[in-house]
């Protein structure tokens, strides 16, 4: 049977995840039919694009005028998630915020998501019943309805994919290659707590490998841990930037590390990029304790991924409608392809910037 969530004990809403229901009971009980209507009893339709979901060979959608945007993630036990610390709840949770944060991420409202899910016979219904909770949670938080989906055997361990569907105006989808230069680099949030909260669950199973009876003190890690577990799309970006009668020039999600993402964005749009040391978003409990892994704050803030925050650009011309603004930091400022991609330091030096976000293909 599955051991899961050995020692992270976080808030999830109201509740405290803790495993406290010890009955296991075998998928193979209910059959595939039986278990697909058993885990999707409890998905609702409430967007108006959804004509037919779950019950049928394939969904309806009818999004009238607007364009449909679509994306899709794998999560694979052992290389996007280990089971010793991430609690069943928030990976079904999270497993739908990374998808949802695509859809965000061209600026356009997610709608629906299909689930898929493979799992070996060391899962019991009750640990499935447990991620599609999670799922259920954030269907209803993001106001995305789950369409379809299937489920199957895995010869080892737990294989998730979704598939984000989202709806917006054609002149409202932001791409990522329409950055030009002079253009603002702007971040939502702040960066690298996933990382660090990564690193502290890390080393906090080490410790449990070696002494199973020790019981850890995470109340100094709590936001790290929950940008970790239970991170969140910034649906509210769109609205946001709608209020302020600013459309990005281009825009892409922080999945895989900010460098990545800032390459990303100056490679499609072909421009280069001055990114300003001083000016990156960071959280103090993120800063005490990447000097307590004796980590250079920069380096993680710049490389560490899964903040899932946006990242974007806009013309100068929108410099004052977003300066001072609370939920946007401008980092940087795009410049001609030639110059090149760089970080400007503290002391003003440039140094190129190189993208070592997370990379699942290296493992």
């Amino acid at each position: 049977m599955v051991q899961v969530c050995t020692f992270a004990i976080l808030k999830f809403g109201t509740k405290m995840i803790e495993d406290k229901n010890p009955q296991r009971t075998s998928i193979s009980q209910l059959g595939e039919f039986g278990l697909i209507n058993h885990l999707t009893k409890n998905f609702e339709i409430t967007q108006p694009s959804t004509l037919k979901g779950i019950g049928d060979d394939a969904a309806v959608l009818d999004f009238k005028d607007k364009k449909a945007v679509v994306s899709t993630d794998l999560l694979i036990e052992g290389v996007h998630f280990d089971l010793a610390y991430m609690p069943l709840k928030h990976l079904g949770y999270k497993a739908v915020v990374v998808n949802v944060s695509d859809i965000c991420a061209m600026n356009a409202k997610p709608t629906q998501i299909t689930v898929s899910v493979a799992v070996s016979n060391r899962f019991p219904l009750e640990a499935l019943e447990e991620l599609f909770e999670g799922i259920t949670h954030a269907a209803n938080e993001y106001k995305v309805d789950v369409i379809g989906g299937d489920t199957t055997s895995s010869q080892k361990g737990l294989i998730i994919s979704i598939t984000a569907i989202g709806e917006a105006d054609e002149d409202e989808i932001v791409y990522r290659n329409g950055a030009k230069q002079t253009d603002l680099l702007v971040v939502t949030g702040d960066i690298g707590a996933a990382y660090m909260g990564l690193q502290v669950l890390e080393r906090e199973k080490q410790v449990f490998q070696v002494n199973p009876n020790s019981q850890p003190d995470l109340d100094a890690y709590t936001y790290l841990i929950e940008r970790q577990l239970k991170p969140e799309a910034r649906k509210d970006v769109r609205t946001l930037l709608h209020a302020l009668e600013i459309k990005p020039t281009s825009m892409i999600d922080i999945s895989d590390g900010l460098s990545s993402e800032i390459m990303h964005l100056c490679k499609q749009s072909k421009v280069g990029c001055n990114l300003y040391e001083d000016k990156l978003p960071i959280d103090p409990q993120f800063i005490n304790v990447c000097e307590e892994f004796n980590i250079d704050s920069t380096t993680v803030a710049i490389n560490g991924g899964e903040d899932y925050e946006l990242l974007f650009t806009i013309a100068m011309e929108d410099f004052e409608k977003i300066k001072g603004n609370p939920n946007f930091s401008i980092i940087g400022h795009m410049t001609q392809e030639s110059e090149g991609i760089h970080l400007v330091t503290r002391a003003n030096t440039k140094i190129a910037l190189k993208a070592r976000g997370w990379d699942a293909l290296s493992e």
